[in-house]
């Protein structure tokens, strides 16, 4: 069920922007108006003076509006065909389209985007468990996640050009041009993704292969979205690549959410698929120069000054709280249990931040100029410094408890798995954008931000395979029997032996930022953003826990002295947090 409604939300989007581009082709224009590219908003367009044809030349005076309307013919450019398409390999070529210069229209933003994953991948402990520890169980989301759309989402974007284009929707380039474009930037796309995949040897975050860096899912899905953007975002309407790169994005989340991939592998993903495209279409431009082209480009800077809509992809360092200290734990012994002077109460855990990286997806619809709406979607990993040290510390811990000569006989294995060592916080906000213009291509902007922040728990558990000990009656009437003694029954114990979670909450935010307009649409963004949240930090400690699998009888024994050792020990403590985010954006204006 989960999969139909998202299939039906992406059609619905999909068919959308295809009915949008459609009727971007019944406008109608006054022959006036055709001499000039300008009044075309088609910077690639030849004026018609230099065309074949020259507009039919109307001669009334000036002061006959009305009769001067009603004798210019209007004339519809670039009407689609009335049949659907399936001539997949005749050529059409429109003279009145400016052929490209080799690289002609190359951003080269795919390189540090790429680079960006990179740097993600050096910085391994925000985003992966601490390899020193041979019981790491490296998984960045606690949650058991899967879904298998991310397998066909990677190619919508593709399938929905060559869609558009056999239902007879003129893109960029004809069928031989596209077919060649295409394979060119799936060939350089593939190459690259294989190239390093088997020369890094990535250990994916399931353990599965290594060929985790970079994502080939990832590639692919922006190298679909960036032929679609160019075939129909950059000639039809800006929402074709708004929509194919939203899709791609949420391609490259799902491979994260679904344990295949770091975020590492994503962004380098992204940032070779993008590159690919534009690689490949460059080396096409040089074969084909001006045959096969049908549209020109609708401009080749946006002006942020008329187009202050906007999607970005982000990246940046996450500064803030460096300390979050919880209240000792009281394990409620009963006395009889506990020597004179003895504590009951742990210390006091001190869990210490490091700095934090931070990925995200942004978006915002402006009304006018100056102010629109909007949201942000973002993941931040802070790593918690010591966390496997102190796992380690608690395994011995455990080792020196069994060295008691039965207990020593009865265990076969007992580990500690860290299953996350790093706070995650997922955030969604929506709110107010502002944008001032200063010139075409520099704009500031602020934003006002309310939503909610649901945080991954930091946590280890713990597992125990062995004899199960059962209580010796016999120590009832003899004072030298063992209290208890080995069983035949083999058993196998797992259960959360610390666990640190916050609250889900409420949280604002606040941001800043400066943006240039680079080319075909991309703007390139730094930004400084600020977030205030409440959170209630709860810990649950339970190393007693073994004594569930180990001894029930023991179990049952202390609850005649009201201590039920089946409960952990809980500390909790409410923090505001103070986090300033300081990153870079690649955008996509509209």
């Amino acid at each position: 069920m989960r999969k139909n409604i998202i299939g039906i939300l992406i059609a619905l989007l999909l068919i959308n922007g295809c009915v949008f581009a459609q009727a971007q082709d019944a406008v109608i224009v006054s022959a006036d108006s055709l001499p000039m590219t300008k009044s075309l908003d088609n910077t690639r367009l030849l004026s018609h003076h230099d065309s074949e044809e020259a507009p039919p030349v109307v001669s009334l005076d000036d002061d006959d509006e009305e009769e001067r309307t009603k004798a210019i013919p209007k004339l519809k450019l670039y009407e689609p065909p009335k049949a659907p398409d399936f001539n997949f390999i005749k050529s059409r070529t429109n003279p009145a389209v400016k052929p490209y210069k080799f690289l002609d229209d190359q951003t080269w933003v795919g390189i540090p985007i790429f680079l960006s994953g990179l740097i993600a991948k050096s910085e391994k402990t925000a985003f992966r468990q601490d390899y020193n520890n041979p019981n790491t169980k490296i998984r960045l989301i606690k949650y058991n996640f899967h879904n298998e759309i991310d397998n066909y989402t990677q190619y919508v974007p593709l399938a929905l050009a060559i869609g558009l284009k056999i239902g007879g929707v003129e893109s960029r380039s004809d069928w031989p041009r596209f077919w060649a474009s295409s394979a060119a930037s799936a060939a350089i796309m593939a190459g690259l993704v294989n190239g390093i995949k088997y020369t890094a040897s990535e250990m994916r975050p399931d353990g599965s292969t290594r060929n985790s860096w970079p994502s080939g899912h990832t590639a692919t899905a922006f190298m679909a979205a960036t032929i679609l953007h160019k075939e129909y975002g950059m000639t039809r309407s800006p929402w074709f690549s708004l929509g194919a790169y939203t899709l791609a994005t949420a391609t490259g989340v799902m491979r994260v959410l679904n344990n295949r991939h770091w975020i590492s592998d994503v962004l380098s993903g992204a940032g070779i698929g993008i590159l690919s495209v534009e690689l490949g279409y460059g080396l096409m431009d040089l074969l084909f120069k001006h045959r096969g082209l049908q549209r020109g480009d609708l401009s080749i800077y946006p002006d942020l000054r008329e187009n202050p809509s906007f999607f970005d992809i982000s990246m940046g360092i996450g500064l803030g709280n460096k300390n979050l200290e919880l209240p000792a734990f009281d394990f409620n012994i009963p006395a009889e249990f506990i020597d004179e002077g003895e504590s009951t109460s742990t210390e006091p855990m001190r869990l210490k931040f490091r700095s934090a990286t931070v990925v995200g997806a942004e978006g915002a619809y402006f009304f006018n100029p100056y102010i629109g709406v909007g949201g942000r979607l973002r993941v931040k990993a802070t790593p918690i410094n010591g966390w496997s040290q102190f796992a380690l510390s608690e395994e011995g811990e455990i080792q020196q408890f069994f060295k008691d000569p039965l207990l020593s006989q009865s265990v076969q294995s007992i580990a500690l798995t860290i299953e996350s060592d790093h706070l995650t916080e997922f955030a969604a906000d929506a709110g107010v954008y502002f944008n001032w213009a200063f010139s075409s291509r520099w704009a500031l902007g602020a934003k006002a931000l309310i939503g909610r922040s649901v945080m991954n728990a930091i946590d280890i558990n713990a597992s125990y395979t062995g004899q199960q000990l059962a209580f010796n009656s016999e120590a009832l009437d003899d004072d030298t029997a063992p209290m208890f003694k080995l069983t035949d029954k083999i058993i196998d114990h797992k259960w959360d032996y610390i666990n640190v979670e916050a609250s889900n909450s409420i949280k604002f935010g606040s941001g800043i930022s400066l943006t240039y307009a680079h080319k075909n649409n991309f703007a390139w963004k730094v930004f400084c953003d600020y977030d205030y949240a409440r959170k209630t930090f709860t810990a649950t400690y339970h190393p007693l826990g073994l004594m569930q699998g180990l001894s029930p009888d023991l179990v049952d024994i202390m609850q005649i002295f009201s201590w039920d050792m089946t409960k952990p020990a809980v500390s909790s403590v409410k923090k505001s947090l103070h986090q300033w985010v300081l990153g870079g954006a690649l955008s996509i204006h509209f």
